[in-house]
């Protein structure tokens, strides 16, 4: 079914997470307003992610609870009674999505093509984004874009931030060169060593900035902060749990640089124009590392994959195992931040 976007009037939009993913569809979805500024877009998010991107201009957000179980369903459903889509831009591979789709009334449905279009997503698509083979998640999310007719895919962001948030984060900054840790990602197995943390931290310092360990509320993030602290010789900020999403994005543009694995934050400060060094073992850097910045990540995933799977590697590999991140040695990740500081 090839169908014709000229006279599109409302747009629903699928991504329900993560926050490093919803950041990248945020480019994609502002590259579809530039091209079609009267586009009725209602995008079904995630709980969370919402609470980053409410602020957004011209999306009406329909919010999918996943910890209600079934009831989730039954309430997406509800909230969207009685409305009926022109286009459906299901950008989620996972069941869960798939079963959410179910709830949205739309003509034309354009998924993953056939080879990523996994967990039943092809079952309740009829159109598709274009194969691309080895592409960054950002571009494969753009290809939605394209596949409706945006010609202009240059991703920007726009994600605005109450103004007591933009005054919080630069109060807290000030006028000093900061170094923003974001330590912690989802797993714990992606995080690298707190000693070592604690060791480019101390370097930093060393060379006049303040560092600050930025991050959630769980225990997970502020014990990894605690170590971190721990095991410097200087005294970091430790503003751990003590942010809102928005705050810590407005925090994220006030810093000079960000050094953190492959989590949200990291793709938060990419949006914010902040330069960041990544550091990952289990993704490919090519797939998920910080679009604009992936010349200062810090990669052992080619090395490792390499070892662990014969032959061609998938695109999407991830490498498997709980102590593949202290490959990444402190020397490796100070030579990105001497790069990084000589080339902004």
């Amino acid at each position: 079914m090839k169908a014709d976007f000229s006279s599109i009037g409302s747009l629903c939009l699928l991504r329900l997470s993560a926050i490093g993913d919803v950041c990248h569809a945020v480019a994609m979805v502002q590259a579809i307003q530039k091209q079609y500024p009267n586009l009725n877009i209602t995008w079904v998010i995630g709980k969370v992610e919402y609470q980053l991107l409410k602020h957004l201009p011209g999306i009406q957000f329909v919010i999918f609870d996943k910890s209600k179980g079934w009831r989730s369903y039954v309430q997406l459903r509800r909230d969207l009674q009685g409305q009926h889509f022109d286009v459906l831009l299901h950008m989620q591979v996972a069941l869960r999505a798939t079963i959410a789709s179910l709830m949205i009334n739309a003509r034309v449905r354009v998924g993953f093509d056939k080879a990523r279009a996994k967990e039943g997503q092809w079952l309740v698509t009829n159109n598709a984004v274009e194969p691309l083979a080895t592409p960054h998640v950002l571009d494969g999310f753009m290809g939605f874009a394209k596949a409706i007719g945006v010609e202009d895919l240059t991703p920007s962001w726009n994600i605005p931030v109450p103004q007591a948030d933009t005054d919080f984060a630069k109060q807290l900054v000030g006028d000093d060169k900061v170094l923003v840790i974001c330590a912690a990602a989802s797993k714990a197995e992606r995080n690298w060593l707190p000693e070592r943390y604690a060791a480019v931290a101390d370097y930093a310092v060393d060379q006049g900035y303040r560092v600050m360990l930025c991050g959630g509320p769980t225990v997970l993030e502020k014990t990894l902060a605690d170590v971190i602290q721990s095991h410097s010789q200087q005294p970091l900020d430790n503003q751990v749990g003590k942010t809102s999403l928005t705050q810590l994005l407005a925090v994220l543009k006030q810093a000079k640089l960000v050094l953190a694995p492959d989590t949200g934050p990291l793709h938060m400060a990419v949006t914010q124009g902040t330069p960041v060094i990544g550091l990952y073992a289990h993704s490919n850097p090519g797939r998920t590392g910080p679009y604009f910045y992936r010349d200062y990540t810090v990669s052992v995933y080619d090395q490792v994959i390499k070892q662990q799977v014969e032959g061609d590697v998938k695109w999407g590999t991830r490498a498997k195992g709980e102590h593949l991140m202290a490959m990444i040695e402190v020397d490796e990740v100070i030579s990105a931040f001497k790069l990084l500081c000589t080339d902004q």
